[in-house]
């Protein structure tokens, strides 16, 4: 790649970490105040602080401020609920009632966070006075609160207890935080596109729209291909020589490899995919879409064939730039690839492939939509002279994800048609992949790559999940917590 290309790559796929409305409020003791004329004003610079460092990552902080009775809890729920915020959290800044916090949390109904972070590592025993105490009670109450909020059906998300300052531990728990509230923005206004129907006899893909909504506060918007290919009609000469020329920027047209199937790509059938990307991204425009799931049958060539199986290098750009598509009309899965983009991770389209039982690894990749993103060096472009299992031909994608720490995330339902969570925490390798136009990434996961299939396919995952790079497990197992729904992590402790 040259350094034009790599440029125009980086800024292309360059884009700021998520953000979300936290709602913050701190607890204590109103009858401290006349007792200890400073101690009030001391706390509330400690809470201040607590807010600045989510507002320094580009999060909007709601901050309600001090709740000492219940009379000021009810007016700071109020203020919360209002202000429709993705995340509350208490900061537990001295010894405060349950009876200060409940009434926040039942009035703004999100999942709540309860912090505990101590302004000084240890009392100076010698020296301290009840006021010392009092302005390190941060972990009194956070029994008493917690036992509350049980009672209520509102039990917290988390807990995070440590040290105001100095304290990685800390530090990493709270930025993890400002991202799961991020991705729990994201859930709960998405608007998902779903255009087509299910690949036949997928069971595994069905999914009822309303238990989407119901569980997530998400919107399903259903679409015809009709809608693309009108935006598509739409699309000037002048818009598409200037998409052919980024597309040949931002891919490497590779020779053909070892699949006959996979050749140089037609330079007419790269402008019809040029075209129908940007139509794409004005259908995402149009119906402002968060993510979107697709599949078309096809049929001896007619006009929907050859647009939807023209979807991959739009589908493509748009997940690597924060709007995940998924291919054979799997909303799930759009959802899981979703959730890893806005945790950071970014989120590909993939399955379990061919396994390399001398090398301990398994394939895992998929034709169709990937995260251009968050890709091992330049992503290829490959002309397929079919699309194995579909119906068409055109430009496809090929790449590996990132080496390095990797993370799988299947959203999938158990028996009675609750949503879980699926979760793994591998490593991406080097090494070549197959030639065939499709995405393939070495994925080794532990203890084996035998044991670790077996374990996988037991939980009942979806076939299909959303691939993302670093390990991200714990941050799932939160936004589950915070979700109310299942979480399953089939390597840990592997």
């Amino acid at each position: 790649m040259s350094n034009k290309d790599a440029d125009i790559f980086s800024q292309y796929f360059e884009r700021k970490p998520a953000s979300a409305k936290i709602g913050l409020f701190c607890v204590g003791l109103e009858a401290y105040w006349p007792q200890f004329p400073k101690l009030r004003d001391r706390l509330m610079e400690y809470h201040r602080e607590l807010g600045e460092r989510w507002r320094a990552e580009g999060h909007n902080v709601v901050d309600a401020g001090m709740c000492d009775s219940p009379s000021a809890a009810r007016r700071a729920g109020e203020k919360l609920r209002s202000a429709c915020v993705d995340l509350l959290v208490c900061n537990v800044v001295t010894y405060s009632p349950a009876a200060n916090a409940l009434p926040v949390a039942r009035a703004v109904g999100r999942p709540i966070l309860l912090v505990a972070l101590q302004p000084d590592s240890a009392l100076d025993y010698a020296r301290a006075a009840t006021y010392d105490q009092l302005a390190n009670d941060n972990v009194t109450s956070l029994p008493e609160i917690a036992y509350t909020l049980r009672r209520a059906h509102l039990e917290a998300a988390d807990i995070l207890v440590g040290r105001l300052h100095a304290d990685p531990r800390a530090e990493a728990r709270l930025h993890e935080w400002g991202r799961i509230a991020a991705a729990l923005r994201a859930l709960r206004g998405a608007r998902i596109g779903s255009m087509g129907h299910i690949y036949e006899g997928m069971l595994d893909m069905n999914c009822d729209p309303t238990a989407l909504e119901a569980a997530f506060g998400l919107h399903v918007e259903h679409l015809e291909l009709d809608d693309l290919q009108r935006r598509v009609e739409g699309v000037s000469e002048e818009a598409t020589d200037r998409r052919m020329e980024l597309i040949r920027h931002l891919f490497y047209f590779a020779p053909p490899g070892g699949d006959p199937l996979a050749g140089e790509v037609d330079p007419d059938e790269l402008r019809w995919a040029a075209r129908v990307s940007i139509g794409l991204e004005s259908l995402v425009q149009d119906f402002d879409l968060t993510g979107l799931a697709y599949y078309y049958r096809g049929w001896a060539g007619n006009a929907n064939e050859r647009l939807a199986s023209n979807l991959i290098i739009g589908a493509s750009l748009l997940t690597g730039r924060g709007t995940p598509v998924a291919g054979e009309l799997d909303v799930k899965t759009c959802l899981a690839m979703l959730i890893l983009d806005r945790l950071g991770a970014g989120g590909s389209f993939a399955e379990l492939h061919p396994v390399d039982f001398d090398g301990d690894f398994v394939l895992v990749g998929h034709d169709g939509p990937h995260h251009v993103g968050i890709a091992e060096g330049r992503p290829i472009l490959r002309g397929l002279r079919l699309l194995h299992g579909k119906r068409g031909r055109g430009p496809s994608v090929e790449f590996a994800i990132r080496h390095g720490p990797i993370t799988l995330l299947a959203l999938t339902q158990i028996a009675e048609g609750r949503f879980a969570f699926v979760t793994a925490e591998g490593e991406s390798l080097e090494g070549p992949i197959p030639a065939t136009g499709n995405t393939n990434t070495r994925a080794r996961f532990p203890p084996d790559v035998r044991s670790f299939i077996e374990a996988w396919s037991a939980e009942g995952p979806t076939h299909h999940f959303a691939l993302g790079v670093g390990h991200c497990a714990d941050s799932i197992r939160r936004l589950a917590r915070a979700l109310d729904i299942e979480f399953r992590d089939v390597t840990a402790g592997a």
